[in-house]
Formats: structure tokens, C-alpha cells, sequence
């Protein structure tokens, strides 16, 4: 009996698989251990090296040059849409005056036409019939040819109006999408730079205190970095540095360079033209305003400003341009350097011509 109990109880005893049974189980196992070799040797595999602080200084530099591309890519655009708005105002006006004078010109021709209903609704040869004086009737002939004339010249001067209504109509429906187009462009310009930015602040919170302060200190060794005592410090001995011994060429270029001297200090702001706060093309051009000389706004239309200058013939006053697709720009002041508004975070400052890729200079006056 107790015999029989345990073999009731022992396990059924398998057998192996053969045949197709065999095969496909082979075939799985040998898929899950291939399975397992690739999960470990993916666990097992380095890691991507994270970047060096040169690297991440670099990307930072490239993000505030790009960022400064597209500041001058918006003061282009917003140049653009202030004329467009412009435009669309003084259409608007002359639609408004246009409008005026129809609607005078169409009064006068209802006063007219009710004038005539009044004394002319007869016909001539009946009022010369009917009138017992000669002189009267041809008094009356003579007014009505004249108010014939009147109400055709009327008439001829409201479909000229009409006409030029339409047109100015037209021009400024057409102003209308430009300015429309404008704005587009300025958001789109505003949401690059703002970009830019501030994937540029976050790469520089990567950067340990003593590798930001070492990237803030050689920021005129190249564009980047972010606000810093350094940057103060460097502001101060800007301003309190002897100015060049080079003289200006003319009244005006030192009138340029002065005010460009007393903006030292101020910060960069993208879009700003002064007085508390410049980028680099407001910079120059509010430093030529004060000489009584008016720029345009942005890098790539300062360039053309003016008469180009050879970098062995630069002066004072000077608007010295940098890079291929001249995105900055600074006021040469002599001896090599200039005076500029780096990028956000740095304020104006003076700096070697040389520490960006030169492209060209433009004398002014």
C-alpha cells in the first residue's frame, strides 16, 4: 500500500522532444541566448564620452554667433515692417482724403440735380412758349447749359475719384500682406534668437564655476560666455583706459569715436539701439547719429554705407565688419582695436580688431 502511494506520487517522467518538437526547440534557445549575448554585450558597451569644456565652449561661441546672425536677420525684418506700417498708414490717410472729397463731389452733384428737378423740369422750347419775356427765357437757357457743363464735370471728376480710391484701395490691401509677411518674419527671428539663447545659458550652467570664469575672462577672445564679474571688471578698465593717440580724421569720426567711448560699460541687448543698451549695429549706428550722420540699421547694409577701406588704411571712425556673412560689426578707434557690444552678457567694450575672422571695412565721412 505504501509502495503504491509513492509511485502515485512520484512526477511523470518526460521525454525528450524529437523530431520537428526538437528542432524547434533548439531553434529557441538558441534565439533567447543570442538574445541575452546582445542585451549584455549593449549593457557592457563605453558610454559616449560627455563633451570637454573647450567642446562646450565652442558649441556655446557658435550658439551666441548664431544668435547674432539672426538679431540682425530681425533689425532687417523690423526695418522692413516699420516701412511696411508706414506705408499702410499714409494709404490709409490718403484713402480717408480721398474719401472726403468723393463724398463733397457727390453732394454737389445732389444739390445740383435737386436744383434742377426744381426750376428745369420742363422742356426749354415749353419755358420759351410759356414765358411772356425773351430775356428771361434766355437767361434761364444760358443757367441750365451752364449747370449741364457743371453736372457733367461732376460727374467726371467722381468717376476719376472713384477710380483712384481703388487704386489706392488696391496698394493698400497689397502694403497689407507685405506688412503681414514682415511680421512673420520678425517672429520668426525672435523665436531663433530667443533659442539660440538660451541653449546657450544651459550649456554654460554645464560648465563648473572655475571653467565658466575662465570662459567669461577670454570673452573677447572670441564670442561667448555670460554675465560675470569679470565682464565688470573688464567694462571698468575700459572705460577708465587712455584713449588711442591716433586722431580722428575729421570732426565727425571723432564725434563717433567719443560717443562710442562714453557707451563703454553698457549692455548688449539684442534689438537696442540706445541709449541705455545697444547690439552691435545700434551701437554704430547711434554712435554716427550723435556725429549728425544717419546709418542704416543693420551689419549688412552699414557695409555698404560708406567708402570700403583696406584693413592697412583703417582710421579711426571706421566701421570694421567680421565674418563671412557680416553679422558684427564695431567702430575702430585706432591702434588695432575697437569698440563694440560682444554679445549678450558682455557690455560694450574695447577690443582687438584680430580676435574675430575680419571682413571688411567701411569709412563713413
Amino acid at each position: 500500500m505504501a509502495a503504491h502511494r509513492k509511485s502515485a506520487h512520484r512526477k511523470p517522467k518526460q521525454r525528450p522532444f524529437t523530431g520537428p518538437a526538437a528542432r524547434t526547440a533548439a531553434t529557441l534557445a538558441l534565439a533567447g541566448a543570442a538574445t541575452a549575448t546582445s542585451a549584455a554585450g549593449a549593457g557592457a558597451a563605453p558610454a559616449e564620452p560627455a563633451p570637454t569644456a573647450a567642446q562646450v565652449r565652442a558649441k556655446i561661441d557658435q550658439l551666441y554667433h548664431d544668435a547674432e546672425v539672426a538679431t540682425e536677420k530681425y533689425n532687417g525684418a523690423k526695418e522692413r515692417a516699420s516701412a511696411a506700417t508706414s506705408a499702410v498708414d499714409a494709404l490709409a490717410d490718403e484713402a480717408a482724403r480721398r474719401t472726403d472729397r468723393l463724398n463733397t463731389a457727390r453732394h454737389a452733384l445732389g444739390s445740383l440735380a435737386t436744383a434742377q428737378y426744381r426750376t428745369g423740369a420742363l422742356d426749354p422750347a415749353v419755358q420759351l412758349a410759356l414765358s411772356s419775356d425773351p430775356d428771361t427765357y434766355l437767361e434761364r437757357a444760358a443757367h441750365l447749359d451752364r449747370a449741364g457743363d457743371r453736372q457733367a464735370g461732376l460727374l467726371s471728376g467722381i468717376r476719376r475719384q472713384l477710380s483712384g480710391l481703388a487704386r489706392v484701395k488696391a496698394r493698400a490691401d497689397r502694403e497689407t500682406e507685405a506688412l503681414a509677411a514682415r511680421q512673420a518674419e520678425l517672429r520668426e527671428h525672435r523665436t531663433a534668437i530667443r533659442t539660440k539663447l538660451a541653449d546657450a545659458r544651459r550649456l554654460l550652467a554645464t560648465l563648473t564655476a572655475g571653467e565658466r570664469a575662465a570662459y567669461e575672462r577670454s570673452a573677447d577672445a572670441g564670442h561667448g560666455g555670460g554675465p560675470a564679474q569679470a565682464d565688470r571688471a573688464t567694462a571698468h578698465a575700459d572705460r577708465s583706459a587712455p584713449r588711442s593717440p591716433v586722431a580722428a580724421p575729421n570732426s565727425r569720426a571723432a564725434r563717433a569715436v567719443a560717443f562710442a567711448h562714453g557707451a563703454i560699460g553698457k549692455p548688449y541687448v539684442w534689438g537696442a539701439t540706445g541709449p541705455n543698451a545697444f547690439d552691435c549695429s545700434g551701437l554704430t549706428q547711434a554712435a554716427w547719429r550723435a556725429a549728425g550722420v544717419s546709418l542704416p540699421r543693420t551689419t549688412y547694409t552699414q557695409i555698404n554705407a560708406g567708402q570700403r577701406v583696406s584693413r592697412s588704411e583703417l582710421a579711426p571712425g571706421d566701421l570694421v565688419f567680421f565674418y563671412s556673412g557680416i553679422s558684427h560689426v564695431g567702430l575702430y578707434i585706432g591702434g588695432g582695436q575697437m569698440i563694440h557690444a560682444p554679445r549678450p552678457g558682455a557690455p560694450v567694450r574695447i577690443a582687438p580688431v584680430d580676435h574675430m575672422p575680419f571682413a571688411g571695412a567701411t569709412r563713413v565721412a
